[in-house]
């Protein structure tokens, strides 16, 4: 049930991203998801692609740093409570989310939300038997 993001150091200056991109669309790897976070000097961008080796080979071999996490994808309703519902969830088993993003699927009747847990087995079990749907890695990749 993990997903693997890969996470990408970026220099925070102009033109960074876009070249990450750049090698991505050349390498012919298609981004499903992601999440960018700065700071004044470096950013972290956050993916989830449809082939990581790819991604991961291609921007290395261009000087990136390139790292993987374990994150876990989950259906939510898109509806106001879909993600209250989960948040609330976590929160009563005491599992914590250290961060997380979404995107709606095309047809918009649900959201896929990212989830980085402190613990991630436990999440998942949570999530399980509280009747999350926890998308496995492999249908995420070709959404």
């Amino acid at each position: 049930m993990k997903v693997e993001q890969i996470s990408v150091f970026l220099e925070n200056k102009a033109g960074r991203l876009a070249e990450v991109t750049r090698i991505l669309m050349e390498s012919g790897v298609n981004i499903r998801a992601l999440s960018l976070a700065d700071t004044s000097d470096f950013g972290i961008l956050r993916l989830i692609v449809n082939d990581n080796n790819k991604a991961k080979e291609a921007l290395r071999a261009r000087g990136f740093t390139v790292g993987k996490t374990d994150v876990v994808a989950v259906e939510v309703e898109d509806r106001p409570g879909g993600l209250h519902r989960i948040l609330d969830v976590l929160y009563r088993a005491n599992v914590n989310v250290e961060y997380m993003y979404a995107f709606v699927q095309q047809s918009g009747s649900n959201a896929v939300i990212i989830f980085r847990f402190d613990n991630l087995e436990e999440a998942v079990k949570v999530l399980t038997e509280h009747g999350v749907p926890v998308i496995e890695p492999e249908k995420l990749y070709s959404i």
